[in-house]
């Protein structure tokens, strides 16, 4: 069975959790007999083509612009997809790129489509960008073979929303890496940062408004905490937002930019709490790697964090920076302390790839 896969930027260790999904997912699946194409955006890949564990990674241009990339390359790597992959399935990640789900069936290819948020609730879009996300949503439920949702609550409001295509949805979750970190010592916690073991506040993610890190910031000057917080990540494009967080950078709010490999697990491992006060999410696989890495967590209490199902008091208000600050202050008082275990069992990698290997040779199979 042969995949091309559609919609992230690239593999490995390119930001975002769409990538991420990617770079755990495809290797596993290889592993158990499938063949794996990666078109990827040219900007975010070194090479024109090499393999990653198994995985061929193909860089297909890309116009690095906040608003036509993922449209513009979407539209490319699909006609490649069909003339020179010449794929089983074509594998669609997120709702933009799925607007194109019936140009792929319209040149006789088979479509999987990974529903990875929301994304028309994202602040960053405009009203007439959102109405084309949810264009894409439609076009993907309507005309994909199948529609993996990466969400439990997005997946029960997808199948009430589109009560005819329901019986095409299905909840794939994100997953977590098994004892994630747990190799890593605090040598590996880079030295740039001046960081002590257990004495630092972490958050990982793009600059983009939809991760709420500047409510964190605010939160985190209210607070009484000595411990400094270190904002992981950086934006794909400098705009407004992010060129404006990053004026608060201080002794007490470290902006560290991109990390990966060891030094972004120890940064994990070793950090007092991990922090997500987004507005929007899919399913965070941050958040899993920071439970993973036996850290307590503090979530924004929108859908896609609860389906976590963390403690309460792992929860706040999303956008309450006061609420935010009183836990951040009160630290020793939560029950924050979470099974490894049985969320190693419900977020693995492994059974996620059989799953959606399963799915994939299903939709071979089918007639249409």
């Amino acid at each position: 069975m042969k995949i091309c896969a559609i919609g992230l930027r690239g593999i490995p260790d390119v930001m975002g959790g769409i990538e991420s999904h990617c770079q755990q997912l495809y290797p596993k699946m290889v592993k158990q007999g499938a063949k794996v194409t990666v078109l990827a955006r040219s900007p975010y890949v070194k090479e024109k083509r090499f393999n990653f564990e198994g995985v061929e990674v193909i860089s297909v241009w890309a116009l690095r612009h906040k608003l036509l990339e993922t449209f513009l390359h979407t539209f490319i790597a699909i006609i490649y997809a069909r003339l020179f992959v010449r794929p089983d399935i074509v594998h669609l990640h997120a709702v933009g790129p799925a607007i194109f789900t019936p140009l792929a069936r319209l040149l006789g290819m088979k479509v999987m489509v990974t529903h990875h948020g929301a994304d028309y609730d994202r602040q960053k879009w405009s009203p007439f960008a959102k109405k084309v996300l949810r264009f894409g949503e439609k076009m993907g439920i309507v005309y994909g073979n199948k529609i993996l949702v990466v969400g439990r609550t997005l997946t029960e409001r997808l199948k009430l929303r589109f009560p005819e295509d329901s019986d095409k949805i299905q909840y794939v979750p994100n997953g977590m890496l098994p004892k994630f970190a747990e190799d890593v010592c605090d040598s590996y916690l880079p030295r740039d940062l001046g960081l002590q073991p257990g004495n630092y506040v972490l958050a990982v993610g793009r600059l983009v408004p939809e991760k709420g890190f500047h409510d964190l910031v605010q939160a985190h000057k209210k607070s009484k905490v000595s411990e400094p917080l270190v904002i992981v990540g950086d934006a794909d494009h400098i705009d407004e937002y992010a060129s404006t967080l990053l004026t608060s950078r201080s002794e007490k709010v470290i902006f560290a930019g991109r990390r990966s490999g060891s030094e972004l697990h120890a940064l994990f491992k070793y950090a007092q709490v991990f922090v997500l006060p987004s507005y929007h999410e899919g399913l965070p696989i941050v958040a899993l790697e920071a439970i993973s890495a036996g850290t307590p967590v503090l979530l924004s209490d929108i859908p896609p964090n609860k389906d976590i199902e963390a403690k309460s008091d792992s929860y706040f208000p999303v956008g309450d920076t006061d609420k935010l600050s009183n836990k951040l202050n009160n630290l020793t008082s939560l029950d924050l302390n979470l099974n490894q275990q049985s969320f190693l069992s419900r977020f693995d990698w492994g059974n996620i790839a059989e799953t959606t290997e399963s799915i994939a040779e299903l939709i071979v199979q089918a007639k249409k």
